[in-house]
């Protein structure tokens, strides 16, 4: 590096704290936890993790600065916790869409609406994954079984559907918190109508509400920020 860290002008530090401000943090830390907690995989959150990535180079490179400059240790410490806790929360994030793609990759790969939302990188993972899966029960098991049940997808030939399939279940109960006012929405996940008012099953959440409530009605709040989940 061209100067120490201990050399950095008050200006200079002021810019630093702003890039390891909490506001990044905080949004992978929910990006995390929303993909956590969701049945389903999410879009993938492109530009916060470029963001992330570049903060933690940043940050690496201003806790090597301190060690070599012999700053006050405490406050390389602190350097390294925000450090160890941003490279927590990406890799954390990172891992728990792996998991998920491991578990419904042939769900995912099938549908365009999850294929679009996995990154370069994981679609590539998800291909190879299919194909090494395959491969493995072609030689291991299906290619011993009769011609009938020689699919990776179908229990047999004569199945309408893709039966062997594992799919997120949508329907399943979360605990959501309110970031900002929902739309209201029936408990069965239909849209206001005219009649709306005559039913008593809408519901509607309000910033601060923490509400324990089925996936499937509230997917759409969720991808627009108005919910998170905990």
């Amino acid at each position: 590096m061209a100067s120490g860290a201990g050399d950095w002008s008050a200006e200079q530090i002021d810019d630093y704290e702003t890039l390891i401000s909490t506001t990044d943090v905080e949004l992978l830390k929910r990006a995390w936890r929303n993909e956590k907690a969701s049945p389903e995989i999410l879009p993938f959150e492109e530009a916060l993790v470029k963001r992330a990535k570049e903060q933690i180079q940043l940050m690496e490179e201003t806790v090597d600065d301190f060690a070599e400059s012999g700053h006050d240790p405490l406050i390389a410490s602190l350097y390294q916790m925000d450090l160890d806790r941003a490279q927590f929360l990406l890799r954390s994030y990172l891992r728990v869409r792996l998991q998920k793609i491991e578990k419904f990759m042939f769900h995912i790969w099938k549908m365009d609406t999850y294929r679009n939302r996995l990154s370069i990188e994981e679609e590539k993972f998800t291909e190879r994954c299919i194909r090494d899966i395959g491969k493995h029960l072609e030689e291991t098991v299906l290619s011993k079984l009769p011609d009938n049940y020689q699919s990776v997808l179908k229990q047999s030939i004569i199945s309408e559907e893709d039966d062997m399939v594992p799919e997120p279940q949508l329907d399943t109960f979360i605990v959501a918190k309110c970031e900002r006012a929902t739309r209201p929405l029936y408990l069965d996940g239909s849209r206001q109508s005219a009649s709306f008012d005559s039913r008593n099953d809408h519901f509607q959440m309000v910033p601060g509400d923490l509400c324990i409530l089925r996936y499937r009605p509230f997917q759409e709040e969720l991808m627009s920020g108005n919910i998170s989940l905990v």
